[in-house]
């Protein structure tokens, strides 16, 4: 069986300027932890809210490192500053809209300012993108809402077989008839 590789990145000037901890990319690190009992690599990296490192970034794990799946945390809002959306989609070859629909969904129930969050997904190549938004707690919901989805569409690209404990989270597998 092959070892799934999975890239984290937090985007945050702040992270990458060392004023704090990264507990976003920790808080992904921990559900994807919980959630897997196939084996996985984290390829993590901490980045600025620019564009240009964004798109290097992603481009970087899908080609040259072989991420099937790259979880971003932050630069999803409204402010100047966030732009991981726009990296994502520039570097995508296709866009996945009902992820970031369903994220949106999901965090309405604990917040009304969630309609302000620009979460989006898409695929380069044989890799999955997902944008979280940056906080911890909005993470392991989020994540919770979509996660099901995620390992038949890195099936349906061909990736490593993601196993998950299922007392944790059910992933939705079509039943073979």
């Amino acid at each position: 069986m092959t070892k799934a590789k999975i890239g984290i990145v937090t985007v945050s000037d702040r992270a990458s300027a060392g004023i704090y901890e990264d507990l976003s990319g920790k808080a992904i690190i921990d559900v994807l932890n919980e959630y897997l009992t196939s084996e996985w690599e984290a390829v993590y990296e901490v980045i600025p809210d620019e564009q240009d490192v964004i798109e290097a970034t992603l481009i970087k794990m899908a080609d040259e490192q072989n991420c099937s799946l790259i979880v971003t945390t932050g630069g999803t809002g409204p402010a100047k500053r966030d732009v991981t959306p726009e990296a994502t989609e520039a570097v995508c070859d296709r866009m996945m809209p009902g992820f970031g629909e369903l994220m949106r969904a999901e965090s309405l129930k604990f917040v009304p300012t969630a309609i302000l969050s620009r979460q989006t997904a898409g695929l380069r190549a044989d890799t999955l993108i997902v944008n979280l938004p940056g906080k911890p707690k909005s993470i392991r919901e989020c994540l919770d809402a979509v996660f099901p989805a995620i390992p038949y569409c890195i099936d349906l690209m061909n990736g490593p077989f993601l196993e998950c404990d299922e007392s944790v989270i059910k992933p939705f597998r079509p039943k073979v008839k």
